[in-house]
């Protein structure tokens, strides 16, 4: 699970489009999602693009799938792009916002063309279904 940036601020920045919830309090339901789903899960945050690429490379041959909310670097960032087709591990985008219900500028996502799905619209909700669909995606492509 890869969280871009400002999401560190959830639970106090504009709570009106992205909830109460805390960072901690999401990662923490999706360890319970993941235990439900017999999966395992880490997690990592960075406000800074080279890091999330750093995360993205150090994740092939170790993860077998990627969960990303990339924040505002789903509308700028062809590297983050460029990494997520380089490693090709499975990936499913997540936003707690609807980005296509927001201004104009956050209707394109570089990611989504290189991700097998996308999760925006459902506030903290968006991380559990991305997650679901991704171990169900996996268990598809290995046959379990």
């Amino acid at each position: 699970m890869l969280h871009g940036p400002n999401l560190n601020l959830l639970g106090q920045r504009e709570p009106g489009i992205y909830g109460s919830l805390t960072l901690d309090d999401i990662n923490h339901q999706l360890l319970s999602d993941a235990e439900s789903l017999s999966a395992s899960l880490s997690f990592y945050q960075s406000n800074h693009e080279g890091a999330l690429i750093d995360a993205i490379h150090a994740a092939a041959g170790i993860h077998e799938g990627l969960l990303i909310n990339p924040g505002a670097y789903t509308h700028t960032s062809v590297a983050i792009r460029d990494a997520i087709a380089a490693v090709q591990l499975p990936t499913v985008e997540v936003h707690l916002s609807n980005i296509y219900r927001r201004e104009e500028f956050r209707h394109h996502s570089y990611i989504a063309p290189v991700a097998v799905g996308q999760v925006s619209g459902f506030g903290a909700n968006s991380y559990s279904l991305g997650l679901r669909a991704l171990v169900q995606h996996l268990r598809q492509l290995s046959g379990h």
